[in-house]
């Protein structure tokens, strides 16, 4: 009786699905090709993640700061890591150390966190975010004034735009627009 119970029965709901349009939209944010033209974001695998770690982390920041939303913010993350899974057999990582790389990307995703608390709550913050960018987003190598200063400016004007939504507007509704 118990087989044809947990046969029949309904499946519970991921609790992670209702995150996955949320996730959709920060890698569309950072795909957006003026990160990557303007801002001189290196077009390559590590630019790229670097670049989805850092929206992800303004994102998770804002998020964090409901301390009602850490379930939330837990969940997120592991979209991330189911996300970056697939990614990481795709270019050739096999299943024996996939989850090594996972745990770097992870580690990785809570470093920038922690950089960017710090830079975003600065004195200066806009002199230290951009200290922070050139040390996780450029790999310590600044990519000049003008590029810097764009991805700077985008990033924090993001950051404060997310400052400004309700935690449930930015989970339910999201963050395009």
């Amino acid at each position: 009786m118990l087989l044809l119970q947990r046969l029949f029965r309904k499946k519970e709901a991921d609790p992670r699905d209702t995150l996955r349009p949320l996730y959709a939209q920060i890698i569309a944010t950072a795909r957006q090709p003026h990160w990557f033209v303007e801002g001189k974001v290196a077009d390559t695998i590590e630019g790229r993640f670097e670049m989805v770690a850092t929206i992800l982390a303004l994102v998770l920041l804002r998020l964090e700061k409901d301390a009602e939303q850490a379930g939330s913010t837990a969940l997120l993350t592991e979209v991330f890591v189911e996300d970056m899974d697939p990614q990481l057999r795709e270019v050739g990582i096999g299943d024996m150390i996939v989850g090594k790389h996972i745990g770097r990307l992870v580690s990785a995703l809570g470093g920038r966190l922690g950089a960017y608390r710090d830079a975003l709550a600065a004195p200066d913050r806009a002199a230290a975010f951009e200290a922070a960018l050139v040390r996780n987003l450029y790999a310590g190598v600044g990519p000049g004034a003008a590029a810097l200063a764009h991805v700077r400016d985008t990033a924090l004007a993001f950051a404060d735009r997310l400052a400004s939504m309700e935690a449930e507007t930015i989970l339910s509704s999201g963050i395009a627009g």
